[in-house]
């Protein structure tokens, strides 16, 4: 664990590095209210697949800095992630990298793909907030935003990982401020109209049952953003955290496949998987 400098404000980066000499980076980027130790399983995953794992704590977000849960812009976490990437770049030139976005994450790897002006190899968008939920969009339009929660029950199928949730005190379990909605809602109608992935690799897995971001309205604006090098892959019944899902093994093979396909040195290296 690491701290740099960020937009606005201390931005704490998690890393994993592999035994002996990389092969490839990871810039994980996480969800909406809670912050990159949750992936760490995913990124131990990538750690014993020979890369070295950049995750940061969005501002806001775990033990960076910044009001909690605040997502009123996305342009303060775009230029933070350009923060890390250049950082991955500084002290692993040369090497492949993967930008891997989960929920929030997928917005943001999105938009950092089409404005960042920082090439990547390879993109794995998981449950991606490409599509809106018009229950939460809803909420702008009272007076008052209820204290309501994110329901566990949304996150996965798996009962341990819903308690987990839970229990976490690093995940904020408050209400949904006015200011991430806007900013959220903001962010994705920038993705929508900021152009295509073209022929870049990009996998993009979601689960056919996940209520948080709705996989039927994420597929009308990934058809939107595809393009040659784009694929997909869901999953009957699954729910918002595919990497804590009761089926997350067949996921972990799907996206570690992809990124052998799509990065010659990562496909060459030792699979500790």
């Amino acid at each position: 664990m690491r701290t740099i400098e960020g937009s606005k404000g201390d931005i704490v980066v998690h890393q994993w590095a592999p035994v002996g000499e990389p092969e490839y980076v990871v810039l994980l980027a996480h969800g909406y209210a809670e912050h990159a130790l949750r992936h760490a399983g995913l990124a131990e995953k990538f750690e014993a697949d020979g890369a070295v794992v950049y995750a940061p704590d969005h501002r806001g977000h775990g033990r960076s800095g910044g009001e909690p849960a605040l997502v009123d812009e996305a342009q303060p976490l775009i230029d933070d992630f350009a923060k890390v990437y250049d950082l991955a770049r500084e002290e692993h030139p040369g090497l492949p990298i993967v930008l891997v976005g989960h929920s929030m994450g997928g917005l943001l790897a999105t938009l950092f793909v089409q404005e960042g002006e920082r090439p990547v190899d390879a993109v794995v968008l998981s449950s991606p907030l490409l599509g809106g939920n018009p229950a939460l969009v809803a909420l702008l339009d009272l007076d008052e935003i209820p204290d309501i929660p994110i329901d566990p029950m949304v996150i996965s199928r798996d009962e341990n990982e819903q308690q987990a949730y839970l229990d976490d005190p690093m995940i904020y379990h408050g209400p949904f401020r006015r200011e991430t909605l806007e900013g959220l809602v903001a962010g994705l109608d920038r993705a929508r109209s900021g152009g295509g992935f073209g022929d870049l690799p990009v996998l993009w897995i979601h689960g056919e049952g996940d209520m948080l971001v709705p996989y039927d309205l994420t597929a009308e604006t990934m058809e939107i953003l595809s393009g040659p090098g784009t694929q997909a892959k869901s999953y009957p019944e699954a729910r918002h955290e595919l990497f804590h899902e009761i089926n997350r093994e067949e996921v972990y093979k799907d996206v570690f496949d992809f990124i052998d396909q799509n990065t010659p040195e990562a496909a060459a290296s030792t699979d500790g998987r």
